[in-house]
């Protein structure tokens, strides 16, 4: 099942997922779209611990829309609480969501869904009700750095937690950069606790979200990797945080320097780099 830009495969427990034909890279390829949103993001994030004593509206970014998958689950979980999300999916393009409609029954995530995509997808914005929930959607369609490198951004809803779902930097680096990061940061609001998980656990990552200003922490395992990275706005919300000996040993990583542009490599610290790692207040006594 294949159209010019992506094709529906079965993973080896059964589930279905997209690959991406471009990119050459298959959508939460072990577990699956469901089990993997669960585990990255819905368990890791305790949304649905925060939403029952979380009064007002809470705000959620999900940073590379795809498929859908991690934007419903997280829908889906939440749904029998009384709470007011405003979800906003960032994306450059909606063919693979569009693609995942039509093999919607074999993915099996967007059960009851099906309506609210379309109007997603046609007018850019969807609102509705299920049960005690309230949910108001948008989808912002756009290249996610050159948009919050824009004045503009500051004006976008400051959220609670980010869902953060790119290709690989390997692939995709333009959206692992530390300008990237550093522009994220700088758009939250301080006073409101925010974290970030994503699902790798590379040194340059970490090191890329420190100097950007997040702390950082050990994730939560998902699939065959024992762990991931979660990052926040306050050490409050990262249960394992990394500690000095994590430091050390970035320090003598062949693979730890930040990307400044859009362009995938690998190379060790900078003596700069190293330095502003030492003073950031996560390793401070």
């Amino acid at each position: 099942m294949q159209t010019a830009g992506y094709k529906l495969i079965q993973l080896a427990n059964g589930a279905h997922s997209l690959h991406s034909l471009a990119h050459g890279e298959t959508f939460h390829p072990v577990i699956g779209p469901v089990a993997e949103a669960e585990a990255l993001y819905v368990n890791q994030l305790q949304l649905r611990e925060r939403l029952k004593h979380h009064s007002g509206e809470f705000v959620i970014w999900d940073v590379g829309l795809g498929a859908a998958a991690n934007a419903l689950t997280v829908l889906r979980a939440t749904r029998g609480l009384p709470c007011a999300i405003r979800l906003l999916s960032f994306d450059c393009t909606i063919e693979p969501l569009e693609f995942a409609l039509t093999h919607a029954a074999k993915l099996g995530y967007f059960s009851g869904y099906e309506n609210h995509l379309q109007e997603l997808l046609r007018a850019h914005r969807v609102a509705f009700t299920e049960g005690p929930q309230s949910v108001d959607w948008e989808l912002h369609l756009a290249d996610f750095p050159s948009l919050l490198a824009q004045p503009g951004a500051r004006n976008l809803p400051k959220p609670h937690a980010i869902l953060f779902d790119a290709f690989s930097p390997a692939k995709n680096p333009t959206m692992w950069t530390l300008p990237l990061f550093t522009n994220l940061f700088r758009r939250l609001d301080p006073h409101r606790p925010c974290a970030l998980p994503t699902y790798s656990r590379s040194t340059i990552l970490r090191v890329t979200l420190l100097l950007a200003g997040f702390y950082v922490g050990v994730g939560h395992a998902t699939g065959e990797k024992q762990e991931t990275t979660i990052a926040a706005n306050t050490p409050a919300l990262l249960p394992k945080p990394l500690d000095r000996r994590w430091l050390e040993r970035a320090r003598r990583s062949h693979s730890a320097e930040p990307m400044m542009e859009a362009v995938y490599r690998i190379a060790p610290l900078t003596a700069e780099s190293w330095n502003k790692l030492q003073a950031h207040p996560q390793f401070q006594p």
